[in-house]
């Protein structure tokens, strides 16, 4: 198993797989997400250079409320939970797998975030035009995999435009969590095996939100 160095780290970018995923599935069954939370998911597709872990999150663990109280969830359950939130998240974890096998699509990845980060300066973050550009980005390379994340909802608002494009943008922001988790030691096991220590470092995290 790999070695994890820092459980805060690893916890934060689970906690930010798990916000991706908990705003496409509510995204696509009431048309409508929290601004803060998904300025948050998306910001962290666009900062290419973070310093450390939290900046990827714009700097605030307040920003990974959703996650982290949906990890707690996850990880207080004393039988696995089966909802879309898990769902979309173990499809991520594998999407990400079959992702860091392909160094040609990774290239295509980097190249084009670069041009939705300087195209997001100009727009701003969650402007129409910034998550057109990154949902057509996830279509290029992720949509290309014979696996899909097939997402469950309402079929009148799936059916707009614009969650759809906000679906693929958000779950574009769960693999780029998934890559952070990986590259920090990150498994599947340690949901497993380092349950109780990662459900502390969430709860240590919650307790010293601001409110």
């Amino acid at each position: 198993m790999a070695k994890v160095n820092n459980w805060q780290e690893v916890t934060l970018a689970a906690a930010g797989i798990l916000q991706a995923a908990a705003l496409v599935d509510q995204l696509a069954r009431t048309g409508f997400i929290p601004s803060d939370a998904y300025e948050c998911s998306i910001n962290s597709l666009l900062d290419l250079n973070p310093p450390d872990t939290i900046s990827v999150y714009g700097g605030r663990p307040e920003n990974l409320r959703l996650g982290l109280e949906t990890l707690r969830d996850l990880l207080l359950s004393s039988k696995q939970l089966q909802n879309n939130t898990v769902r979309y998240s173990a499809g991520v974890l594998h999407l990400q797998g079959r992702l860091r096998k392909r160094k040609d699509m990774l290239g295509v990845l980097s190249s084009r975030l670069k041009q939705a980060s300087q195209q997001a300066l100009h727009f701003g973050p969650t402007h129409e035009n910034v998550i057109g550009n990154l949902a057509d980005i996830y279509s290029d390379t992720i949509s290309r995999f014979r696996f899909r994340i097939q997402v469950a909802g309402d079929p009148g608002y799936l059916q707009q435009q614009r969650v759809a494009n906000q679906v693929r943008a958000l779950l574009l922001a769960a693999i780029r969590s998934a890559t952070l988790w990986r590259q920090l030691g990150g498994t599947r096991l340690h949901l497993v095996l380092q349950r109780k220590r990662i459900l502390a470092e969430t709860e240590n995290l919650l307790r010293n939100l601001r409110v």
